[in-house]
């Protein structure tokens, strides 16, 4: 795995796999929060930031799915990268459908960013990242984090009224959040990146255990954390949305669909269908990242075609108590 060391670009520097085959992640490097307090060196202000995000990437996903049920499109402008990273990183190439330009520096790559923010960088070049244009440098690059600040901290500047981690709601929500990462947003990556049969076998049955549980949850409440739309949803409908159509089969996630769960898929079609959401899913970045990036995993880059979701059919969640925030029920052309 390619990093930075030093702040020089190295393609030999970083192993994704332990010595008995498990699959490792390293912690994520910039951690400094925006808070909405005249004391604090990144205060919330339309304008101010900037979000670089891959559609591809299920955890940039996460802070593209809270920017569009918050309504902050308009204060927090975004860089899309190329789904395609080879040995130099994430680029920019805003001649492909879907990419843009780095609209900030008019950088070539991510990895570019990350040096001007630390010179001496150490770290895995990763999206998301959260750009402060005023003190010029990266303030956050950990998704859980960016997701719960723009979810808290920018208030002020949303067109919409929508809280995603609601005051009595809080503990469950990170409770959910913390439940569901190692086995199922983590899970398909220790399963698909696994080098030998024991670690893959113990992620594969960490991860559908998980997903049975939750799916025995969802049989009686339309969300996660019970009635309310959370912070928790969106960090599993990013890995949800993906699994038929690469971890099934890419990463040989293959016990059982998706599609195939009796609550787990139209609680998907319920969250794609939420107003907002749709817009930030391109399966076309999605299939195109994961099949062509990982040679180790897929060595031709052949993509697969399918499966063809009807993610609009009709789910009947609506029915289990509990309703979308009023700023979210509007009009099917959001």
């Amino acid at each position: 795995m390619n990093m930075l060391v030093d702040g020089e670009w190295r393609t030999d520097a970083y192993e994704t796999t332990s010595e008995d085959g498990s699959f490792e992640r390293q912690e994520t490097t910039f951690r400094d929060r925006i808070r909405d307090d005249p004391d604090a060196q990144f205060q919330p202000e339309a304008g101010r930031y900037h979000l670089y995000v891959s559609y591809a990437c299920p955890w940039a996903h996460r802070t593209l799915v809270t920017r569009a049920l918050k309504g902050l499109e308009d204060a927090i402008s975004v860089s899309v990268v190329d789904p395609y990273r080879d040995e130099d990183g994430w680029q920019f190439t805003p001649e492909k459908e879907g990419c843009t330009r780095d609209h900030v520096h008019d950088t070539d790559y991510l990895r570019e960013l990350y040096v001007e923010a630390d010179p001496d960088a150490t770290c895995r070049v990763t999206v998301p990242v959260l750009w402060d244009t005023e003190e010029n440098t990266i303030v956050n690059n950990e998704s859980k984090e960016i997701m719960r600040m723009l979810d808290t901290e920018f208030d002020e500047y949303a067109e919409r009224d929508v809280d995603l981690y609601p005051d009595g709601n809080q503990e469950e929500v990170d409770r959910i959040i913390n439940e569901i990462y190692e086995p199922i947003n983590n899970g398909v990556y220790r399963a698909g990146f696994a080098t030998e049969q024991e670690p893959y076998d113990e992620a594969v049955d960490d991860l559908f255990s998980a997903l049975d549980h939750w799916d025995d949850v969802l049989a009686d409440q339309r969300y996660l954390a019970g009635d309310r739309l959370t912070e928790a949803d969106v960090a599993m409908f990013t890995t949800l949305i993906r699994f038929d159509n690469v971890y099934h089969t890419h990463f040989m996630c293959n016990i059982q669909y998706i599609r195939e769960y009796e609550n787990l898929w139209p609680y998907l079609r319920d969250l794609y269908q939420t107003p907002g959401v749709a817009k930030t899913v391109d399966m076309d970045h999605i299939r195109e990242h994961y099949y062509t990036t990982h040679p180790d995993v897929n060595p031709h880059g052949i993509v697969a075609r399918g499966p063809d979701l009807d993610l609009e059919a009709p789910h009947d969640r609506d029915e289990l108590p509990g309703e979308l925030p009023a700023d979210l029920v509007t009009p099917a052309d959001d």
